[in-house]
């Protein structure tokens, strides 16, 4: 049987420690979905289509190392019925810090609710990407405060869109 996994968030941009954790993802499961996830009630600073094409140049990136079993799709709704959609039995969410866990350990809990079938996988940070955010890398280029492309991989064109929307 294929084990099949999303690795959910609003990638509001995809950031160096979202690419870690899809990378070490790809390599315990079968198959992983970057599951890009639009609230209607957070306006973002990229586009939903902005954040799938951002997702797709890391995705090549890990092509690059051989790593082909990584995809990214857009879902509207819960993270629990982004997993039922796409087909996934594990949902891998990455962990910073304490208050990370708290958060999703409560989350995960509440997805069990809906559906037993699917379990939550936590992997926790390596060391250099804790700082990273994808709040983080939005300040650096709302402030112009130099290039955030080492926080936020395959964000060259989408970072470009946003400064020609300034």
């Amino acid at each position: 049987m294929s084990k099949f996994a999303i690795v959910p968030g609003s990638f509001d941009p995809i950031t160096a420690g979202h690419f870690e954790i899809i990378r070490r993802a790809a390599a315990i499961f079968d198959r992983v979905t970057v599951a890009i996830l639009v609230n209607s009630e957070k306006a973002g600073t990229f586009s939903p289509d902005e954040r799938l094409e951002a997702a797709n140049a890391a995705i090549r990136e890990l092509e690059k190392d051989g790593i082909t079993n990584v995809d990214a799709r857009v879902f509207r709704g819960l993270t629990v019925d982004a997993a039922r959609d796409a087909g996934a039995g594990y949902i891998v969410k990455g962990l910073r810090n304490t208050s990370d866990f708290d958060y999703e350990f409560g989350m995960a809990e509440i997805t069990r609710r809906f559906d037993e079938n699917i379990e939550t996988v936590f992997l926790p940070s390596s060391p250099e990407f804790m700082h990273v955010s994808s709040t983080y890398v939005r300040e650096i280029l709302k402030y112009g405060k130099g290039d955030c492309r080492a926080f936020a991989p395959g964000t060259e064109e989408i970072i470009k869109k946003f400064y020609e929307k300034k």
